[in-house]
Protein backbone atom coordinates (compact mmCIF):
# COMPACT_ATOMS: atom_id res chain seq x y z
CA UNK A 1 0.00 0.00 0.00
CA UNK A 2 1.27 3.31 -0.86
CA UNK A 3 2.34 5.89 2.05
CA UNK A 4 -0.79 7.69 3.35
CA UNK A 5 1.08 11.66 3.48
CA UNK A 6 1.31 14.75 1.45
CA UNK A 7 1.59 14.25 -2.23
CA UNK A 8 4.57 13.38 -3.56
CA UNK A 9 6.11 12.77 -7.22
CA UNK A 10 7.32 9.03 -6.50
CA UNK A 11 5.33 6.42 -4.43
CA UNK A 12 6.79 4.95 -1.65
CA UNK A 13 5.30 1.58 -2.16
CA UNK A 14 7.31 -2.26 -1.28
CA UNK A 15 7.99 -2.72 -4.97
CA UNK A 16 10.62 0.55 -4.41
CA UNK A 17 13.34 -1.55 -3.74
CA UNK A 18 12.54 -3.93 -6.97
CA UNK A 19 12.53 -1.13 -9.23
CA UNK A 20 15.36 0.58 -8.46
CA UNK A 21 17.12 -2.40 -8.82
CA UNK A 22 15.39 -3.15 -12.12
CA UNK A 23 16.47 0.36 -13.08
CA UNK A 24 19.94 -0.14 -12.22
CA UNK A 25 20.62 -3.19 -14.03
CA UNK A 26 18.49 -2.02 -17.13
CA UNK A 27 21.34 0.80 -17.29
CA UNK A 28 24.16 -1.44 -16.87
CA UNK A 29 23.64 -4.38 -19.10
CA UNK A 30 22.78 -1.89 -21.22
CA UNK A 31 25.95 0.18 -21.21
CA UNK A 32 28.01 -3.35 -20.79
CA UNK A 33 26.03 -4.81 -23.64
CA UNK A 34 26.76 -1.62 -26.08
CA UNK A 35 30.30 -1.45 -25.16
CA UNK A 36 30.16 1.63 -23.98
CA UNK A 37 32.73 0.92 -21.44
CA UNK A 38 30.84 2.48 -17.93
CA UNK A 39 28.58 -0.67 -16.89
CA UNK A 40 30.71 -0.34 -13.62
CA UNK A 41 30.66 3.30 -13.21
CA UNK A 42 27.09 2.98 -13.75
CA UNK A 43 26.69 0.61 -11.01
CA UNK A 44 29.00 2.20 -8.42
CA UNK A 45 27.70 5.74 -9.02
CA UNK A 46 23.85 4.24 -8.44
CA UNK A 47 24.76 2.97 -4.97
CA UNK A 48 27.22 5.82 -3.68
CA UNK A 49 24.18 7.46 -4.73
CA UNK A 50 21.99 5.38 -2.70
CA UNK A 51 24.69 5.33 -0.10
CA UNK A 52 25.17 9.03 0.05
CA UNK A 53 21.73 10.17 0.08
CA UNK A 54 20.83 8.25 3.63
CA UNK A 55 23.62 9.98 5.24
CA UNK A 56 22.98 13.21 4.11
CA UNK A 57 19.30 13.00 4.72
CA UNK A 58 19.93 12.40 8.25
CA UNK A 59 23.14 15.29 8.40
CA UNK A 60 20.53 17.59 6.72
CA UNK A 61 17.91 16.44 9.51
CA UNK A 62 20.12 17.74 12.37
CA UNK A 63 22.62 20.80 10.66
CA UNK A 64 19.09 22.73 9.69
CA UNK A 65 18.93 24.15 13.26
CA UNK A 66 22.87 24.77 13.98
CA UNK A 67 24.30 27.47 12.01
CA UNK A 68 27.87 26.32 12.12
CA UNK A 69 26.41 22.55 11.43
CA UNK A 70 25.08 24.79 8.00
CA UNK A 71 28.12 26.60 7.36
CA UNK A 72 29.92 23.10 7.68
CA UNK A 73 27.83 20.89 5.51
CA UNK A 74 27.90 23.79 2.51
CA UNK A 75 31.75 24.07 2.69
CA UNK A 76 31.75 20.27 3.06
CA UNK A 77 29.66 20.29 -0.77
CA UNK A 78 32.03 23.05 -2.01
CA UNK A 79 34.82 20.78 -1.34
CA UNK A 80 33.58 17.87 -3.26
CA UNK A 81 32.34 19.98 -6.08
CA UNK A 82 35.59 21.43 -6.90
CA UNK A 83 37.75 17.87 -6.30
CA UNK A 84 35.32 16.56 -8.90
CA UNK A 85 35.30 19.43 -11.11
CA UNK A 86 38.94 19.56 -11.16
CA UNK A 87 39.41 15.57 -11.27
CA UNK A 88 37.93 15.91 -14.62
CA UNK A 89 40.22 18.63 -15.81
CA UNK A 90 43.39 17.31 -15.08
CA UNK A 91 45.24 15.40 -12.44
CA UNK A 92 47.61 15.94 -9.41
CA UNK A 93 47.76 19.04 -6.84
CA UNK A 94 46.87 21.27 -9.56
CA UNK A 95 43.23 19.78 -9.92
CA UNK A 96 42.53 21.79 -6.99
CA UNK A 97 42.64 25.31 -9.17
CA UNK A 98 38.64 24.12 -9.75
CA UNK A 99 37.96 25.53 -6.37
CA UNK A 100 38.60 29.58 -8.01
CA UNK A 101 35.53 29.02 -10.43
CA UNK A 102 33.25 27.15 -8.38
CA UNK A 103 33.58 29.86 -5.73
CA UNK A 104 33.43 33.10 -8.32
CA UNK A 105 30.59 31.31 -9.34
CA UNK A 106 28.54 30.34 -6.10
CA UNK A 107 29.68 33.60 -3.75
CA UNK A 108 28.58 36.32 -5.94
CA UNK A 109 24.79 34.52 -6.68
CA UNK A 110 24.38 33.62 -2.82
CA UNK A 111 26.07 37.14 -1.48
CA UNK A 112 23.14 38.62 -4.16
CA UNK A 113 20.17 36.14 -3.14
CA UNK A 114 20.69 36.45 0.36
CA UNK A 115 20.95 40.87 0.53
CA UNK A 116 18.01 40.89 -1.64
CA UNK A 117 16.36 38.98 1.01
CA UNK A 118 15.19 36.22 -1.82
CA UNK A 119 17.07 33.44 0.19
CA UNK A 120 16.31 33.40 3.87
CA UNK A 121 18.88 33.07 6.34
CA UNK A 122 18.04 29.72 7.25
CA UNK A 123 19.63 26.34 7.26
CA UNK A 124 16.40 24.79 5.23
CA UNK A 125 16.95 26.94 2.91
CA UNK A 126 20.59 27.65 2.11
CA UNK A 127 21.58 23.83 1.93
CA UNK A 128 19.66 23.36 -0.82
CA UNK A 129 19.72 26.62 -2.93
CA UNK A 130 23.78 26.45 -2.23
CA UNK A 131 23.57 22.62 -3.42
CA UNK A 132 21.84 23.61 -6.46
CA UNK A 133 24.13 26.28 -7.31
CA UNK A 134 27.50 24.48 -6.41
CA UNK A 135 26.44 21.20 -9.07
CA UNK A 136 25.91 24.02 -11.78
CA UNK A 137 29.04 25.40 -11.45
CA UNK A 138 30.64 22.24 -10.69
CA UNK A 139 29.69 21.05 -14.08
CA UNK A 140 30.05 23.92 -15.79
CA UNK A 141 33.85 24.38 -14.81
CA UNK A 142 34.24 20.12 -15.53
CA UNK A 143 33.16 20.91 -19.32
CA UNK A 144 34.72 24.32 -20.03
CA UNK A 145 37.85 22.75 -18.54
CA UNK A 146 38.18 20.00 -20.43
CA UNK A 147 37.10 21.37 -23.66
CA UNK A 148 39.32 24.30 -23.37
CA UNK A 149 42.50 21.71 -22.85
CA UNK A 150 41.41 19.57 -25.42
CA UNK A 151 40.71 22.42 -28.00
CA UNK A 152 44.68 23.85 -27.05
CA UNK A 153 45.90 19.93 -27.26
CA UNK A 154 44.41 19.69 -30.70
CA UNK A 155 44.99 22.75 -32.85
CA UNK A 156 48.64 23.37 -30.89
CA UNK A 157 50.04 24.37 -34.37
CA UNK A 158 47.62 27.09 -34.13
CA UNK A 159 48.65 28.10 -31.15
CA UNK A 160 51.92 28.54 -31.77
CA UNK A 161 50.67 30.07 -34.96
CA UNK A 162 49.38 32.80 -32.94
CA UNK A 163 52.56 33.02 -30.76
CA UNK A 164 54.88 33.77 -34.04
CA UNK A 165 52.29 36.69 -34.84
CA UNK A 166 52.88 38.25 -31.63
CA UNK A 167 50.26 37.36 -29.21
CA UNK A 168 50.93 36.48 -25.39
CA UNK A 169 50.77 32.91 -24.46
CA UNK A 170 47.32 34.17 -22.55
CA UNK A 171 45.73 35.51 -25.49
CA UNK A 172 46.91 32.83 -28.27
CA UNK A 173 45.47 30.45 -26.23
CA UNK A 174 42.25 32.12 -25.38
CA UNK A 175 41.30 32.60 -28.61
CA UNK A 176 41.71 28.81 -29.57
CA UNK A 177 39.99 27.81 -26.24
CA UNK A 178 37.16 30.36 -25.65
CA UNK A 179 34.51 28.77 -28.14
CA UNK A 180 35.07 25.64 -26.83
CA UNK A 181 34.65 26.24 -23.44
CA UNK A 182 31.84 28.57 -23.76
CA UNK A 183 29.83 25.15 -24.77
CA UNK A 184 29.81 24.05 -21.01
CA UNK A 185 26.92 26.78 -20.76
CA UNK A 186 24.93 24.81 -23.46
CA UNK A 187 23.17 22.98 -20.75
CA UNK A 188 21.93 25.43 -18.52
CA UNK A 189 21.21 27.98 -21.69
CA UNK A 190 18.82 24.93 -23.30
CA UNK A 191 17.43 24.16 -19.52
CA UNK A 192 16.51 27.68 -19.43
CA UNK A 193 14.82 28.45 -22.30
CA UNK A 194 12.69 25.38 -22.63
CA UNK A 195 11.69 25.29 -19.04
CA UNK A 196 7.94 24.65 -18.78
CA UNK A 197 7.74 23.48 -22.72
CA UNK A 198 10.13 20.45 -22.30
CA UNK A 199 10.37 20.11 -18.85
CA UNK A 200 9.31 20.85 -15.39
CA UNK A 201 12.03 21.00 -12.70
CA UNK A 202 12.19 19.72 -9.68
CA UNK A 203 11.91 23.52 -7.60
CA UNK A 204 8.62 24.23 -9.27
CA UNK A 205 7.29 20.20 -8.85
CA UNK A 206 8.62 20.21 -5.36
CA UNK A 207 6.67 23.63 -4.71
CA UNK A 208 3.38 22.23 -6.45
CA UNK A 209 3.64 19.35 -4.34
CA UNK A 210 4.43 20.96 -1.14
CA UNK A 211 1.14 22.76 -1.50
CA UNK A 212 2.38 26.45 -3.21
CA UNK A 213 0.56 27.41 -6.30
CA UNK A 214 1.65 27.53 -9.66
CA UNK A 215 2.98 31.32 -10.01
CA UNK A 216 4.92 30.67 -6.82
CA UNK A 217 6.34 27.93 -7.42
CA UNK A 218 7.10 29.24 -10.57
CA UNK A 219 8.93 32.44 -9.70
CA UNK A 220 11.00 30.10 -7.19
CA UNK A 221 11.78 28.01 -10.36
CA UNK A 222 12.51 31.57 -12.31
CA UNK A 223 15.35 31.96 -9.08
CA UNK A 224 16.57 29.16 -9.39
CA UNK A 225 17.67 28.99 -13.22
CA UNK A 226 18.36 32.70 -13.37
CA UNK A 227 20.74 32.02 -10.81
CA UNK A 228 22.31 28.75 -12.21
CA UNK A 229 22.65 30.51 -15.33
CA UNK A 230 24.56 33.64 -13.64
CA UNK A 231 27.15 31.56 -11.60
CA UNK A 232 27.72 28.80 -14.46
CA UNK A 233 28.64 31.99 -16.61
CA UNK A 234 31.40 33.48 -13.91
CA UNK A 235 32.57 29.63 -13.58
CA UNK A 236 32.78 29.04 -17.04
CA UNK A 237 34.86 32.83 -17.73
CA UNK A 238 37.05 31.98 -14.97
CA UNK A 239 38.03 28.36 -16.06
CA UNK A 240 38.68 29.59 -19.33
CA UNK A 241 41.15 32.24 -18.10
CA UNK A 242 42.99 29.81 -15.92
CA UNK A 243 43.27 26.88 -18.46
CA UNK A 244 44.98 30.06 -20.89
CA UNK A 245 47.46 30.89 -18.18
CA UNK A 246 48.46 27.36 -17.99
CA UNK A 247 47.27 27.31 -14.32
CA UNK A 248 46.18 23.32 -14.14
CA UNK A 249 48.95 21.48 -16.54
CA UNK A 250 52.11 24.35 -15.62
CA UNK A 251 53.67 27.17 -17.19
CA UNK A 252 53.37 27.19 -21.11
CA UNK A 253 51.53 23.58 -21.02
CA UNK A 254 48.73 25.40 -22.83
CA UNK A 255 50.52 24.52 -25.90
CA UNK A 256 51.82 21.66 -25.56
CA UNK A 257 51.00 18.23 -27.41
Amino acid sequence: MPVVGSPSLITVTALLPAVLLLLITLGVAVAWLGGLGHAKAVLTACLRAALQLGVVSALITWAVNHAGAVAGFILLMYAVAAFTAGRRITRGPRAWWAAVPVAAGVLPVLIILVAGGVVALQGIVLIPIAGIVLGGCMTATALAGRRALDELRGRRGEVEAALALGLLPRDAALEICRPAASQALLPALDQTRTVGLVTLPGAFVGMLLGGAGPIEAGVVQLVVLVSLLAAEVVATLVTTELVARGVFTGAGAQIEG
